[in-house]
């Protein structure tokens, strides 16, 4: 045992019990807790052999560190040579010299949680304090003001609870929907409420382009949409399929016979996996970025059972197309090194464009956008990929 191996015991067992023993009315039987400084279980045999060189070091160590963080030392008598008092323990009084001796956000963070169990204890003493507390762990103070206010709001009619209305209809000044939607356990913890009644989200949608000339010849739309649950047929069951990670590019991409460009958009597989006509396409396409995230997103495709083969997606398409990339993100954050994912769904080609975007010693650019890629090589590209040809 270590200083450092016994403060992660501290830690773990504040980890387990910090909830409990802030908000339990009762002393708990967390604190006072012995620690093992592991010298009450060397044998007498490798005690007195290694005494010299080993264990008397440790002794030293153990009282001058405990000695640094006024901590209490339980000794025992063991003999080496003669009877000597051993620093088998060290002993934590309670949660505040827990919290003091980890650090970090601990004293902090009871001193917070104590805060609010006061108010909570004053406003609302019939909910589950503990449930609360941990609920709100995270929640900044402005958070867990507004959180009392909506609990309030809800509490003055229940019947409100029933009312059937979206997040974003909740008629609370400073409350938006993914706030509630991030906080809706404290407020159900807070509230003693089984539900919120709040609508749930609409059912997960694609929008996608008719590619086929002979379609497009005669008139018919060009543009749709389907919504996952909804009875929906295409205005004809596409035998090739793309999904293109930007919105511009299915739209806008050529046309094709019997095609379909399937705005990616940051849906998933299951999203498309959700529409038979689309996920059994005879052939079945993704196209996007060329960079970690357009593989990664490539990869949750291919997990979530949508067996797509990828195009512009290889080393050739990054030699070609690398001058024209960039080093930042979409929000314009630099692109970093590293570590590669294992992305078990990768082909190997794919997967050496993946690991050479993510190399710390790759000077090349770590991302190549779709619209960098002229949409008639895109066309030419999947021809290829569909026909051969």
């Amino acid at each position: 045992m270590t200083p450092t191996e016994l403060i992660r015991a501290v830690q773990n067992r504040l980890k387990a019990r910090w909830v409990t023993d802030v908000t339990s009315a009762e002393p708990t039987d967390s604190w006072p807790h012995r620690f093992p400084t592991g010298l009450a279980a060397v044998p007498q045999d490798d005690l007195q052999a290694r005494w010299a060189d080993v264990h008397q070091p440790s002794v030293h160590m153990w009282r001058d560190w405990a000695h640094d963080h006024e901590l209490a030392v339980i000794d025992k008598p063991r003999r080496v040579w003669v009877i000597q008092d051993l620093p088998t323990h060290i002993e934590i009084s309670n949660i505040d010299e827990a919290a003091r001796l980890v650090a970090g956000e601990w004293p902090d963070r009871l001193t917070r949680a104590r805060q609010r169990i006061d108010v909570l204890r004053q406003r609302f003493p019939a909910c589950d304090h503990a449930a609360v507390i941990r609920a709100v762990d995270d929640y900044t103070d402005i958070d867990f003001d507004l959180l009392l206010t909506v609990a309030d709001w809800y509490l003055q009619d229940p019947t409100r609870a029933a009312s059937g209305v979206t997040p974003r209809q909740v008629p609370l000044p400073g409350v938006h929907a993914k706030w509630l939607q991030a906080r809706t356990a404290g407020v159900l913890a807070l509230t003693g409420l089984d539900t919120l009644g709040l609508l749930p989200r609409h059912p997960a949608r694609i929008h996608f382009t008719y590619l086929d000339p002979d379609h497009r010849a005669a008139g018919h739309r060009w543009h749709d949409s389907a919504t996952v649950g909804d009875a929906f047929k295409p205005a004809y069951q596409p035998t090739v399929v793309l999904i293109s990670e930007n919105k511009d590019t299915a739209i806008h991409f050529p046309p094709i016979s019997g095609g379909v460009a399937v705005e990616g958009d940051g849906f998933g597989g299951k999203t498309a996996a959700a529409f038979p006509w689309l996920a059994e396409a005879p052939r079945l396409f993704y196209w996007g970025d060329v960079d970690a995230h357009g593989y990664e997103i490539l990869n949750g495709y291919r997990a979530d059972g949508l067996p797509v083969t990828s195009i512009l997606m290889d080393a050739a398409t990054y030699k070609a197309y690398e001058p024209y990339g960039t080093n930042t993100d979409k929000y314009n954050v630099p692109l970093k090194p590293g570590s590669p994912k294992p992305l078990l769904h990768l082909t190997d080609a794919e997967r050496t464009v993946y690991e050479t975007v993510l190399d710390p010693a790759n000077t090349g650019h770590r991302r190549i956008e779709q619209e960098r890629i002229p949409l008639q090589d895109a066309s030419a590209a999947l021809n290829l990929a569909t026909t051969g040809a």
